[in-house]
């Protein structure tokens, strides 16, 4: 059965957003949705240059997936550029508080170039690699550079940078402090699981369970447990735990990180031949040296890849600790959210976003360059 071609799709969409929805939204003050424009009365002549690049990188893809994804940044650079270069001229003679937002076309185009950079880079490892790190060097380019500081979006940064700087560092460490919790917990728990074949079992369907509940319902169910816990040893307390606060969304966030740091963990170990294992063996060398010299060895790549997964995923499900008092980038979010601010939502959002695509990134050159050393 023939499929039907992703980036035809991807590029329609793309277009449909450029083309056929509000571009930029003009508004008095940033509560508001405001009067949207099209991107031809945004954008002017530069809609041509990116619906071209856009068009143009689609047949390419294929054959040269490194052309075409510089050409899919190009067009997202100058439509980014564009459109901070659009938003001076449209608050000319209004008010202070008025603001030029991205409207719906804006982030559809967005979201559906950055699908096709990811599948434009699929065919090929190195681009897979560096892609991520390429994208953020141009998005940061453009932020500092400030092309983009008319944008609605970056006057509320400049409104709240000491806020979100600090909700940033502390969003950081708190995910830092999860991925060593569960490194602790579950990376000896793989190992014993790799040893008993019933541990394995057991331990396979509790953190499967654990990945099957809501990480909402989670993060509020840690709550009253760690409350009757506290009571029922006061000392937790005077060592630092509490009910509300980082301590419950370091503890999810931990156990939703131990299912891909276990299973790697599992994985890993198991994946030396089970003829090199004999050949050791054989050569009368001891379980613990099989272990640090072959099994650890050659389940290195898939360590890396369990912890990427892992990391990513405590970046990401930090966010929620915001709704139990443990501050950091979800305390923004869920701010902009009461007050149904958009660019509040995006700004604690967004750096999110960023966060893990910079880490995925910077650990997917570390397993490439791994490969390289290993072959």
């Amino acid at each position: 059965m023939r499929t039907l071609p992703v980036q035809p799709v991807l590029a329609a969409l793309a277009l449909l957003g450029l083309l056929g929805f509000g571009w930029l939204a003009v508004a008095p003050n940033r509560l508001v949705s405001g009067t949207a424009l099209s991107s031809f009365a945004a954008l002017h002549f530069w809609v041509a240059a990116v619906a071209l690049l856009l068009v143009a990188a689609v047949p390419i893809s294929p054959r040269r997936p490194a052309l075409a994804c510089a050409a899919l940044l190009a067009a997202l650079g100058v439509a980014l550029w564009a459109s901070g270069a659009a938003a001076p001229p449209l608050l000319e003679g209004m008010p202070p508080a008025a603001r030029v937002m991205a409207g719906p076309g804006f982030w559809l185009f967005l979201l559906t170039l950055l699908l096709m950079l990811t599948e434009a880079a699929r065919p090929a490892a190195a681009l897979r690699r560096t892609m991520p790190l390429v994208l953020l060097a141009m998005l940061a380019a453009l932020w500092f550079g400030g092309a983009l500081d008319a944008l609605s979006l970056a006057v509320e940064y400049r409104a709240r940078a000491p806020q979100l700087q600090d909700a940033l560092l502390r969003h950081m460490l708190l995910s830092a402090a999860a991925l060593a919790l569960a490194l602790v917990l579950f990376v000896p728990l793989g190992w014993w699981g790799f040893r008993a074949s019933r541990a394995e079992a057991v331990l396979g369907t509790t953190l499967g369970l654990v990945q099957v509940v809501p990480a909402l319902a989670l993060f509020g169910a840690l709550m009253p447990l760690l409350g009757a816990l506290l009571r029922a040893v006061p000392g937790l307390r005077e060592a630092g735990l509490e009910t509300i606060g980082a301590t419950p969304a370091l503890i999810a966030t931990a156990l939703y990180a131990g299912l891909p740091l276990w299973r790697g963990i599992v994985v890993g170990l198991g994946a030396a031949p089970r003829d090199l294992v004999e050949a050791a063996e054989g050569m009368g060398m001891t379980s613990r040296r099989i272990d640090w010299e072959l099994r650890v060895p050659l389940g290195l790549p898939i360590f890396l890849a369990s912890l990427r997964v892992a990391t990513v995923q405590c970046i990401g499900l930090m966010t929620l600790g915001g709704l139990v008092g443990a501050g950091g980038l979800g305390a923004i979010v869920f701010e902009g959210m009461a007050q149904f601010a958009t660019d509040l939502i995006l700004l604690g959002a967004l750096p999110v976003i960023l966060l893990a695509l910079f880490v995925d990134g910077v650990l997917r050159l570390v397993e490439g360059r791994l490969a390289r050393w290993r072959q």
